[in-house]
């Protein structure tokens, strides 16, 4: 039977399973530009460096929303579910969503493919930022129940 506790674990997997897949595209970046290039000609004329650039420097705010979302998921497992501290981590890995849609959306200039992956990350970003919104609330009323008590 499926529990809240497997259903963590499942997350926490998946969140050391994408860190796993951003350090092999960090490390692979090269030939997977190369092929990306070969296989568009307006990839070809925008060229390496670019696409490059834009890969290395998105891999910042995703690894920094990798590592926010393990501790989220650490805090949540430790049975610390509405604590300001986890606001705090929403926020963050909004802000990380922000970075990465900034980033292709400077890269749309040179290849308007990216534009795709700028609005999902800007959305992934508005969704989080309504959850951090929600969480922010119930710990306000977490902190006036304790207090009635």
């Amino acid at each position: 039977m499926w529990s809240d506790r497997k259903s963590l674990v499942l997350s926490k997997i998946c969140v050391l399973i994408f860190m796993a897949l951003l350090l092999i595209c960090a490390v692979c970046a090269p030939w997977i530009v190369r092929v990306v290039i070969y296989s568009s000609a307006r990839a070809y004329a925008a060229g390496r460096t670019l696409f490059l650039l834009t890969i290395y420097t998105g891999c910042v705010p995703g690894a920094a929303l990798l590592v926010y979302m393990y501790i989220l998921l650490r805090r949540i497992g430790a049975e610390r579910v509405f604590i300001r501290e986890n606001t705090e981590c929403l926020r963050r890995i909004s802000w990380c969503c922000f970075a990465g849609a900034a980033i292709c959306v400077a890269s749309a200039f040179y290849y308007v493919p990216w534009l795709a992956v700028a609005i999902a990350a800007a959305f992934m970003g508005l969704i989080v930022r309504v959850v951090k919104n929600v969480v922010s609330k119930a710990v306000s009323l977490q902190d006036e129940a304790d207090l009635t008590v």
